[in-house]
């Protein structure tokens, strides 16, 4: 059996070696002979760039048919997503990746939010980097998307879009609770309330200072399991996926994170 197994080993090999030798024969006198067809085929059929691989401009548009034919796979997609950064430095060219890729799967609400405040006192800055990122992303399809900046309730471009972005920082967390309570205070000092007009409701419109909706999907970026301050009164019924950082991060760890977003079952309390 053992001299079997080597008859049939050296065969196999002799026929390996008469295959490369056929191919090597054929390269070297087809293509010198074949002419500028042969050329053009074996370019077709070698090169990737032919294939649309070669530059980040040709894959643009797949890529973003891809992206938004992902969020339609998707089970469920949040309505409101919130980017929580808990990590020392920010990277703004990675979180605006982010609010575009949120864009490109059908994501209509995206808050931004760090505990130091850092991107809230750099809006602008973090502002520019998004739609730079856009139109890099996007190439000639970014003109079908379109942004709406907020920043404490007030509109900083007046865009009719699918997709609202806010910058927040704590002062719209605890700072904002404190404030409401002082102002339902102040009102009953002065005889506008009673105490028995103060409930949930009341302090709930004051809270809110715009038709935004609670987000569905907070991604904490960072070692720390805190929300530090995130809107605390909004996030009632909040999904919280943690990731290990922002820095470097992936359209695939987005997708990923909404995935798992898609597949939780939400009890709502009960």
């Amino acid at each position: 059996m053992a001299l079997l197994y080597e008859l049939v080993w050296r065969l196999l090999h002799c026929l390996l070696q008469l295959q490369r030798a056929a191919a090597a024969w054929f390269r070297g006198r087809v293509w010198r002979r074949g002419g500028r067809l042969w050329r053009r085929a074996g370019a077709a059929l070698l090169l990737p760039e032919t294939l649309g691989f070669s530059s980040q401009k040709k894959t643009a548009k797949p890529r973003r048919y891809r992206w938004v034919a992902d969020g339609k796979a998707l089970e469920k997609l949040p309505l409101h997503l919130g980017l929580l950064v808990v990590e020392e430095e920010q990277q703004y060219t990675d979180i605006a990746n982010l609010v575009v890729w949120c864009m490109a799967v059908g994501i209509s609400y995206v808050s931004v939010y760090d505990h130091e405040g850092v991107f809230r006192r750099n809006n602008s800055r973090l502002m520019e980097e998004i739609l730079k990122q856009q139109q890099e992303l996007l190439g000639s399809e970014s003109c079908k998307y379109s942004l709406e900046f907020l920043n404490n309730g007030t509109d900083q471009h007046a865009l009719t879009c699918p997709t609202v972005v806010k910058v927040l920082s704590p002062d719209d967390g605890k700072l904002s609770i404190v404030r409401a309570a002082q102002q339902l205070c102040k009102a009953v000092e002065q005889k506008q309330r009673t105490s028995k007009d103060i409930n949930v409701t009341v302090l709930d419109s004051l809270l809110r200072e715009s038709n935004i909706p609670d987000p569905d999907l907070v991604l904490k970026f960072g070692p720390v399991d805190s929300t530090l301050g995130f809107l605390p009164w909004h996030i009632r019924l909040t999904e919280f996926i943690s990731l290990p950082s922002h820095k470097d991060v992936s359209y695939e760890d987005l997708l990923s994170a909404l995935r798992c977003y898609a597949t939780c079952e939400q009890r709502l309390g009960k």
